[in-house]
């Protein structure tokens, strides 16, 4: 009997004793599971690194590229963890798309932009931000992008962190301005080339916000205020998603194929028209199929733009990972160059290897970090739904093949997170403009209280003020960033 009281104590201790180390296990993987992202992306750049080492081993400034490869992948995750939230955020907050396809799609059609249209002949300096005579030797030069880079790379973090999509593009603007600056000082800059980019602050998100809010007029006028919602849904949908292709294909002839083949504006819209007429000729039957059996009210028109609207942000992947890999590894592949030749002066080409740490560091950070940005955009700053996303999606493409049509350097960031600004700031104004026809129409009908009137914005003010302050500040903040840390290598190095 005691050894029975025995055995039974011991095994109750034990199992006390299991508890703690069950306890303790579930513990450790919760507080390691915020370092498990940090730990991936240190991993990365390691290996960025040894990737440089491999292709660049024989140099004697290896060391200096060791240490740019690291910067380009770290800057790379950021691009993947801020900037393909535009692409993909719509269509989540849309429920078209979940997380984890949204991921798996982006990081396919970025790669895939990346490595089969990206890496076009880039200017040695960031677009010709300053002038590369303005220094004095390419030991300068190299310092500069490094500081440059680092400088992007640590803003960019920072707005992901905060919450804040920005423009990856004017992040590395302004780090290659601030260490222009530094090194050569302001008459090295191109000004001219600056007020530009300024302006395209404004022009983006307004010119993004203005297109989508008037798409998704009309399939408020065309469509939901019909009696016959369905029937008018089989007659203007296919001529939306028409419009909706053919802006992709102007778009990805004139933006995303670059390296493959050159094309001009009257061509990209030429090969859009086309596009734009196969599908809408296609989809007709098949809105018509998918439409049979549909109740005649607005959740049923979601089911019609789902396709559309993943496919949208499948292409909006593509084109972006064309165009703005260059943002990672165009400094890097300066670094590369003006470290294997000594020039500096002549445009460069991106080598495949530092092209693939560009794909693959855009595909991990979405894949590590995305998630916050994508439910940003997608949810966070207004309410949409597929008619709404769509409307956003579009007017991306469309604003950017104006934009080309005109000279004007605009953001895709800042086209997108506007195109949702849009569509929202016009919900509130349609909504608020029906709340006065009914009152009109029913003169006892009780008016809200200004602070219900508040409650029911629909565009939150708070995410709108932090994401506008983060825009304007990105370009002298990496600036600033940037000289610093330029002064900073140039004393460590020199």
């Amino acid at each position: 009997m005691a050894s029975n009281d025995f055995e039974y104590r011991h095994l109750e201790t034990l199992d006390r004793d299991l508890g703690r180390y069950s306890s303790l296990e579930r513990a450790t993987a919760y507080v390691a599971r915020p370092l498990i992202g940090p730990g991936i992306s240190l991993i990365f750049i390691v290996l960025a690194s040894l990737m440089a080492l491999v292709f660049f081993g024989q140099s004697t400034n290896v060391f200096i590229v060791v240490i740019a490869a690291g910067f380009g992948a770290y800057m790379a995750l950021n691009i993947g963890a801020n900037d393909v939230a535009n692409n993909m955020g719509p269509a989540v907050g849309a429920n078209a798309l979940t997380m984890g396809g949204a991921i798996a799609i982006a990081a396919i059609f970025e790669t895939a932009g990346a490595l089969l249209a990206g890496g076009d002949v880039v200017s040695t300096i960031a677009k010709g931000i300053i002038a590369p005579e303005s220094m004095v030797s390419a030991n300068v030069f190299i310092w500069a992008m490094l500081a440059a880079l680092l400088a992007a790379a640590l803003w960019v973090n920072l707005a992901t962190w905060v919450g804040a999509p920005v423009s990856t593009t004017h992040s590395v603007v302004g780090g290659v301005m601030g260490a222009g600056i530094a090194a050569a000082g302001f008459a090295a800059v191109n000004w001219p080339t600056m007020s530009a980019i300024a302006a395209s602050w404004v022009i983006s998100p307004v010119l993004g916000g203005v297109i989508a809010a008037a798409f998704l007029w009309f399939i408020k006028a065309q469509i939901i205020y019909q009696t016959d919602k369905i029937a008018a849904a089989r007659k203007w949908v296919p001529v939306l998603v028409g419009i909706m292709a053919g802006a992709f294909a102007a778009y990805l002839a004139l933006k995303g194929l670059k390296k493959i083949i050159k094309i001009d504006m009257q061509t990209a819209l030429l090969i859009g028209a086309v596009a734009g007429g196969l599908i809408w000729l296609t989809m007709i039957p098949v809105i018509k199929r998918q439409s049979e059996g549909l109740e005649n009210r607005n959740k049923s028109l979601k089911v019609l733009f789902g396709i559309p609207l993943v496919v949208s942000a499948a292409l909006l992947s593509f084109a972006h990972g064309a165009n703005d890999v260059a943002n990672a590894v165009g400094p890097l592949a300066a670094i590369v160059q003006a470290s294997q030749s000594g020039n500096f002066t002549d445009a460069v080409s991106i080598p495949l290897w530092v092209m693939v740490i560009g794909a693959l560091g855009i595909s991990f950070g979405l894949f590590l970090f995305g998630p916050k940005l994508i439910r940003m955009v997608g949810s966070q700053i207004t309410k949409l739904n597929p008619m709404r996303a769509y409307c956003v999606a579009l007017s991306a493409a469309i604003t950017v093949i104006v934009a080309s049509w005109l000279g004007l350097p605009v953001s895709s960031t800042h086209i997108a997170v506007g195109g949702v600004f849009g569509v929202g700031f016009f919900r509130e104004w349609d909504t608020s403009r029906r709340m006065r026809r009914a009152s009109l129409n029913i003169p006892d009908l009780p008016n809200q209280p200004s602070e219900e009137r508040r409650r029911r914005k629909l565009v939150r003010r708070s995410h709108f003020l932090t994401i506008i302050a983060a825009w304007v500040i990105t370009v002298p903040a990496a600036a600033i960033l940037s000289a610093v840390l330029f002064f900073i290598i140039r004393t460590v190095a020199g």
